[in-house]
């Protein structure tokens, strides 16, 4: 049985460069790059959280053109990896979906540049999500960040992603991609 892992893009409430608490854009390449970097990885369900309508209709005009139009005929594989998208208005509604599907409240885990007092490690993490107790919802925000008390709401924030050097701003697309590596990939550097 694959591992329950649900994926989270949090568009609200997210800080921006100023430390100002908004709205981020929905982005054309966080649908397509994140749904095939989740779908490689068995991710059961990606949540586009985005609590406005008119955000809401273009991701689903972009997901519908790739699953019920030519796009889905002239890629499959795009098709497929967009077959696990779903655009909801906030958190809440993702962790009940999670609870329906399950029958059980899922471990809920942000992500983030920064540490907190709560921050866990990858394989922290690991051995958590090899119990199989409960299924995973990573929530990882867009712009610089979700809001501080929505990252205290849940028990679990993930450690940074550090490179060599100071800086620290990764697109969300490639923190993805590095985490659900690190948590669900191959362990290459066991032996």
């Amino acid at each position: 049985m694959a591992l329950p892992v649900y994926l989270g893009l949090v568009h609200y409430p997210i800080y921006n460069k100023n430390n100002e608490i908004v709205t981020t854009a929905i982005t054309n390449f966080d649908i397509h790059d994140i749904a095939r970097t989740a779908r490689t990885y068995d991710v059961l369900k990606y949540f586009i959280i985005h609590p406005h309508d008119a955000q809401k209709a273009l991701a689903a005009e972009i997901i519908s053109y790739w699953q019920d139009g030519y796009g889905g005929q002239y890629n499959p594989d795009r098709k497929e990896a967009l077959s696990i998208v779903e655009v909801i208005p906030d958190i809440a509604a993702a962790i009940n979906y999670v609870t329906d599907r399950e029958g059980i409240p899922p471990l809920v885990v942000t992500t983030d540049a920064r540490k907190y007092a709560n921050t866990v490690s990858y394989r922290a993490l690991q051995r958590e999500l090899e119990k199989k107790e409960r299924p995973c919802l990573l929530l990882f925000g867009t712009g610089w960040g979700m809001e501080n008390s929505v990252m205290k709401q849940f028990g679990y924030i993930l450690e940074p992603i550090y490179g060599p050097g100071t800086y620290n701003h990764l697109p969300v697309r490639a923190a993805v991609a590095i985490i659900l590596d690190r948590l669900l990939g191959e362990h290459w550097w066991v032996d």
